[in-house]
């Protein structure tokens, strides 16, 4: 999942891998295990299957970023001012900006598309989801249907499972069982307009 999620935030627009992994923290939550040790690793992987590029800043004028110097009226001090906010900081790490290649593009339909091994993961359909807008209609719908299926499932294991310990549980387990299903019946329903916006749009179930 974290390679799709790179790969879809690459798509959109070119990242440093601070802003990278801060929409990364976004995408998946503040709780995720999101981290600088999880991102670069990920990233040179990506790198080395040749579905990410990573370039220097200041070769593609990142540098121009840094604080504008004042005009000092000086033709030696404005050409020292101009060669700093050009030159990249000698001693420092140069900062890298990474983008998506074709390759990427190519392993990105194929994550997106893919079945997850376990349907009734929560975070890998939200993340499908927000990318959900590059699949073609019959697998956008093909990925609500799943989901509502595992979802319809899900309730039905909630409720037999409330039934059959009614009796011992407390007040307050039970209350937030029940809010449990109460949730999953919501988040069905709006798998259900989801999916008859689909079908309106031309989608057709296999």
């Amino acid at each position: 999942m974290l390679e799709l999620a790179i790969l879809g935030l690459l798509k959109e627009q070119e990242l440093h891998g601070y802003e990278l992994k801060k929409r990364l923290t976004a995408a998946f939550g503040p709780l995720s295990s999101v981290s600088f040790g999880s991102l670069y690793p990920a990233l040179a992987r990506l790198e080395a299957a040749g579905a990410v590029k990573a370039v220097e800043a200041h070769q593609l004028g990142y540098a121009a970023q840094a604080p504008t110097t004042p005009m000092t009226g000086s033709m030696t001090g404005e050409a020292a001012a101009f060669r700093a906010r050009r030159e990249p900081k000698r001693g420092g790490r140069a900062k890298k900006v990474y983008g998506i290649t074709e390759r990427g593009e190519k392993l990105f339909e194929e994550l997106l598309a893919a079945e997850s091994a376990s349907g009734d993961d929560d975070r890998a359909f939200n993340l499908k989801l927000a990318f959900c807008r590059y699949l073609p209609p019959d697998a956008r719908l093909g990925l609500l249907e799943r989901r509502r299926a595992h979802l319809v499932e899900r309730l039905a294991r909630a409720r037999a499972s409330i039934r059959a310990g009614r009796e011992r549980m407390d007040a307050y387990t039970r209350s937030l069982m029940e809010h449990g299903t109460e949730t999953t019946e919501r988040d069905i329903s709006w798998l259900d307009t989801l999916i008859a916006t689909e079908r309106r749009r031309g989608g057709s179930s296999k």
